[in-house]
């Protein structure tokens, strides 16, 4: 080992969680998954404009890079900005010059009308050349037709699928629904309340820290068979720290678990963006190591290579101006809290 590795990768973000820090608090308390879901993030998303996607897409993919993170598979979901934000996310990642996996997460809660501009917006992403999968947002909140028709037009496009399964106990029936459809290229994001031997393929895409903030429960991810990938759920983009937090979560109910096991999870990301084994991340610290990493805090990138591009060195991106990325986000993230 050293202090170079490849640039890491996010198997599962929400770029627009980004705007939510600081957000007014939702009318009620929410007591449980369901209602956090209502009380805050679908409160959220149907807020959102093309300018608040562009902005949470630039402030998220520069958190990740300057935490080493070059690759970021996104989850999307905007029902009255549907049209278009697919490429706001794509085009902010790549002014910063991070990696990005763009889904449009299809669902009813909206009506059919809603349904058809989501499968739309991934059809027309994809068709256009885009880098991305087809969206789904979960199978509770979607119509057998819904997710018959986006796994047809996963099928069409020879894109895979990225969901959220199981991660409540509200989405518990979802691989019974789902079963038929799934494939191998399908990504299963959560999986806490999936049976340890739910059949379904595809790879699970591991949160421990955002399942943990739900309260939705550990996902105890070395009991399935899939391959497992970290990722934030939209709790910024720094997969040292979601490593070593996995890491302990796996320790705290297996006193024999070591850090090579969240670690090779981290490194499964390059199975989603394999570009990223070939970027170059140099670290303050040596050896990059797992059992070096998972007790060792302060860890910070001190130079990046994309696709043989520097686009981090001294402690800042090449590209952009991080401060006026960061004061551009904040004028959004007061104009997304004044519409709540």
């Amino acid at each position: 080992m050293s202090a170079v590795t490849p640039g890491l990768v996010c198997g599962h973000h929400h770029l627009y969680s980004a705007l939510a820090r600081g957000m007014p608090a939702p009318p009620k308390v929410p007591t449980g998954f369901q209602e956090i879901l209502e009380q805050i993030w679908w409160r959220l998303d149907v807020a959102l404009d093309l300018d608040m996607i562009r902005w949470s897409a630039m402030l998220g993919a520069l958190e990740a890079l300057e935490q080493g993170t070059t690759a970021i598979v996104d989850h999307h979901e905007s029902p009255t900005a549907i049209e278009g934000s697919l490429d706001a996310i794509a085009e902010a990642c790549e002014e910063v010059g991070v990696r990005v996996v763009c889904a449009y997460g299809v669902t009813d809660r909206h009506g059919a009308d809603g349904a058809r501009r989501g499968l739309e917006e991934n059809r027309r992403f994809l068709e256009a050349g885009g880098r991305g999968l087809v969206g789904i947002h979960a199978a509770f909140t979607c119509s057998d037709e819904t997710l018959e028709a986006a796994a047809g037009l996963a099928e069409d496009l020879g894109a895979g699928v990225h969901i959220h399964v199981a991660e409540g106990s509200g989405d518990a029936g979802a691989p019974e629904r789902i079963a038929p459809l799934a494939k191998d290229d399908w990504l299963l994001a959560h999986g806490v309340h999936l049976a340890d031997d739910h059949g379904l393929p595809g790879t699970i895409l591991h949160n421990p820290r955002s399942n943990l903030n739900n309260a939705v429960g550990y996902a105890r991810p070395t009991r399935f068979e899939n391959p497992v990938v970290l990722g934030t759920d939209g709790i910024g983009g720094n997969m040292v720290e979601e490593f070593r937090l996995a890491y302990v979560l796996h320790r705290s109910v297996d006193v024999t678990a070591s850090p090579d096991t969240a670690w090779e999870w981290l490194e499964n990301g390059w199975r989603l963006v394999p570009e990223a084994r070939d970027d170059r991340v140099t670290w303050s610290y040596d050896p990059m190591d797992p059992w070096h990493l998972a007790f060792t805090p302060g860890v910070r990138p001190l130079e990046i290579e994309v696709g043989g591009e520097v686009v981090f060195a001294d402690g800042r991106p090449t590209r952009v101006d991080p401060d006026e990325i960061r004061a551009r986000a904040a004028e959004q993230a007061a104009r997304l809290h004044a519409r709540l």
